[in-house]
């Protein structure tokens, strides 16, 4: 099947959001299984202050990466809408214009980060030692950034044209080599914290690298850079883009007050909590995939006015999640145990890892419902819809919950921003499946 060829307007929908989010869902893990295994050797250097500097440097990290989240959100639901289009020339444009705006994002966003990392970091709760060290692995790492942005989009872009298997391979493989040279680098050379910020240096060089090989090379699809354009396209992304990126933002400010609420307890807490953050992507990462993984089925039937299919393209998605969440809490629960010993925990962080596993997970239920929404709402012409939900989540549903859980401890504040969950993400998908009823009769 050729590029110019919408793929997903005919065939199983079913099968269609199986394989674009199983796909999209191994590419995202894998990123960030970077983070992952980055945490696992550093625990196994056995001192808390290096994994609680490492869990405050990724709550930085987060911001970096849900922008870009954000941003290849809008690129896949505005070059696959071309494409569903049949206007193949338009969406080469697109795509080039796509990678030079991100790579100029990239690089303001990186460069101001580092000349504020210290008092961001301050303003996270990260204090003395495990300050200086989150503030090194952050001066190392964030450099590469550039890099991230741009290989993100060449996955998004592979995706467009239904390309999953590359597009998954763009970030596989930088998880491969992370597992490779991580433990050479921390171990081997004696680098500690410094070898594992270097390894992500490295891997998203690699992720870059197989990102544009793909994009350029196999799929022919980078026109010439034209400047003329490139006011248009960027007000055409920002669409989406603009509110998918404010959509996405909103995780990670949640994030960081559950962080800031969690440092009152000491660095076990935090080393607890980053834990949780980097387990929860990788077990969960089928739905994490699903707002940017199905956003094409859903934009390539709204653009060939298959209203039918979209429909069906938010039942099977719900499914799909339903399944996802059930499995990945089954396993986590019974594998806590050994969790636990393989990252050293004890104490206050054990406790935290134990809880999530146990019953904290079962939000999770209620987040995918929410990413479901989120695909529905982005593709579907209401991206103010998913931006006002996901912060009112991460405000309303997250601030007061925590902040009321810090008065107990640690687990009382997971369980508040889980109770949030709950809330936004049962009215989020009521919403989606509204906007689906109302749009026009499906075409026979």
């Amino acid at each position: 099947m050729t590029a110019a060829t919408p793929r997903f307007v005919t065939g199983s929908l079913m099968r269609h959001v199986v394989v674009m989010a199983g796909t999209g869902a191994i590419g995202l893990i894998a990123i960030f299984a970077v983070d992952l295994i980055n945490l696992l050797y550093i625990s196994m250097l056995g001192e808390q202050a290096i994994a609680a500097a490492v869990g405050f440097a990724g709550v930085v990290g987060f911001f970096m990466l849900s922008l870009f989240i954000g941003l290849l959100i809008g690129v896949t639901a505005t070059v696959s809408r071309t494409i569903g289009a049949g206007r193949m020339a338009d969406a080469r444009a697109l795509a080039t214009s796509s990678l030079v705006l991100v790579a100029g994002i990239a690089a303001l966003v990186s460069g101001l980060t580092l000349v504020f990392v210290e008092p961001l970091l301050h303003l996270l709760g990260a204090r003395d030692r495990v300050a200086e060290l989150a503030q090194r692995f952050l001066t190392i790492a964030l450099p590469s950034t550039l890099m991230l942005g741009v290989g993100m989009v060449c996955s998004a872009l592979l995706r467009s044209v239904g390309d999953a298997r590359r597009s998954m391979m763009v970030t596989l493989l930088p998880a491969i080599v992370t597992a490779i040279l991580d433990p050479l680098f921390i171990f081997g050379f004696k680098l500690g914290l410094d070898g594992a910020a270097i390894v992500v240096v490295i891997a998203r060089t690699v992720l870059v690298g197989v990102g544009l090989y793909g994009v350029w090379h196999v799929h022919h699809l980078l026109a010439p850079f034209d400047r003329s354009r490139l006011g248009a396209d960027a007000r055409l992304l920002s669409v989406v883009a603009g509110p998918a990126v404010l959509t996405n933002l909103a995780t990670p400010v949640g994030a960081a007050f559950v962080t800031h609420s969690v440092a009152a307890f000491g660095a076990s807490a935090v080393a607890g909590q980053a834990t949780i953050e980097r387990l929860t992507p990788v077990a969960f990462g089928l739905i994490y995939s699903l707002s940017g993984a199905v956003g094409p089925v859903f934009a390539q039937n709204l653009g060939a006015k298959r209203f039918d299919r979209v429909r069906e393209s938010l039942r099977a998605s719900l499914v799909f999640m339903v399944v996802a969440v059930a499995a990945a809490w089954l396993v986590m629960a019974l594998l806590q145990g050994p969790l636990i010993r393989v990252f050293s925990l004890d104490g206050v962080a054990a406790q935290m890892v134990h809880a999530f596993c146990s019953w904290l997970a079962a939000s999770f239920f209620f987040m995918g419902a929410l990413f479901v929404a989120n695909a529905a709402f982005n593709n579907l012409g209401r991206p103010l819809w998913s931006t006002g939900f996901n912060w009112a989540r991460a405000t309303l549903g997250t601030i007061p919950f925590a902040w009321w859980g810090s008065h107990y401890g640690p687990v009382e504040v997971l369980a508040g921003q889980a109770a949030g969950a709950v809330i936004f993400g049962t009215l989020s998908l009521a919403c989606a499946f509204w906007l689906t009823r109302a749009l026009g009769e499906p075409r026979s």
